[in-house]
């Protein structure tokens, strides 16, 4: 009975891995996240598209950078030492996303999750899939289905 009790408390949490994006802070879940790097130069490609930063070699994979702040509709991530890449696996794909800096761990239950505002005029808010506020700060948690289309992965 208490094994019961113990999983249905683990299914109503969930594990988020928090980063910033210039002042604003979002999140995807943990077990899409394979590894986090420190910045790599990515070898840029003809015709990918202007939010995918190039590749970079991952142990003898080729792997696609996306720089998130230009995949959201804002300004460049710079791309120096004090970046970092997070390097995501959604439905059998494997893609690094460029961000400033990893925040922290966050372990949420998922009641504490509310959908985004339904807001036409922001093309950022079809990659939110939920927001929630932690000591006071709004996290926006991302659709990693998203934000890494087929057609960008296929394009890298």
């Amino acid at each position: 009975m208490t094994e019961d009790i113990s999983s249905k408390s683990e299914a109503a949490e969930v594990e988020l891995l928090s980063f910033r994006l210039g002042e604003e802070e979002y999140s995807v879940d943990i077990m899409s996240v394979r590894e986090i790097r420190g910045w790599t130069r990515a070898t840029p490609l003809p015709h990918a598209p202007t939010f995918v930063r190039g590749v970079i070699n991952l142990r003898g994979t080729v792997l696609p950078v996306v720089d998130l702040s230009v995949r959201l509709g804002m300004e460049p991530v710079a791309g120096d030492a004090r970046n970092v890449i997070i390097v995501v696996q959604v439905g059998g794909q494997t893609a690094g996303l460029l961000v400033d800096a990893v925040s922290d761990i966050l372990a949420l239950p998922r009641s504490e999750m509310q959908p985004p505002p339904d807001l036409n005029a922001d093309i950022s808010q079809r990659y939110i899939s939920a927001l929630t506020i932690v000591e006071g700060r709004m996290i926006r948690i991302l659709d990693l289905t998203s934000v890494l289309p087929q057609e960008a992965i296929e394009a890298a």
